[in-house]
């Protein structure tokens, strides 16, 4: 599976949630917890770009993405520096997951695009972390 970079575009609006630990609660009637966890690796992240007002040039650049990486079944990374997922150094490490966190990046939805006006557009791209089999 190889992966494909998003385009270096920044978008305008950005929403990530880390994803959970795959685990199960179970509580007993006397109220005691006992927590079973079922790997250490986080699972289900969520991201959400936002790109307002860019030109109909760049919103085709994220539909080819969107179509390459749905073709093969590859994943999205975000390897162009802080500009593609438009955040810190420090937050971006965590958006791009850097450090063996071994998620990849999938569209969970295709990209929707909504014309601004002649030549410019609005998209909105989600992404789930899966987290693949070695």
């Amino acid at each position: 599976m190889p992966a494909r970079a998003f385009p270096a575009i920044k978008p305008t609006s950005r929403s990530y949630s880390p994803g959970e630990y795959p685990q199960t609660v179970f509580e007993a009637q006397n109220g005691t917890t006992t927590v079973v966890r079922f790997g250490s690796r986080r699972v289900n992240a969520e991201l959400s770009l936002g790109f307002d007002n860019i030109t109909d040039a760049n919103a085709a650049k994220i539909l080819d993405h969107y179509r390459n990486v749905n073709a093969d079944w590859d994943y999205a990374t975000f390897t162009t520096g802080d500009v593609a997922v438009g955040a810190g150094s420090s937050l971006a490490d965590y958006i791009r997951e850097v450090g063996g966190s071994k998620l990849r990046w999938r569209y969970s939805e295709p990209p929707s695009v909504s014309s601004v006006f002649p030549g410019r557009s609005s998209v909105r791209c989600a992404f789930r972390g899966f987290l693949d089999a070695d």
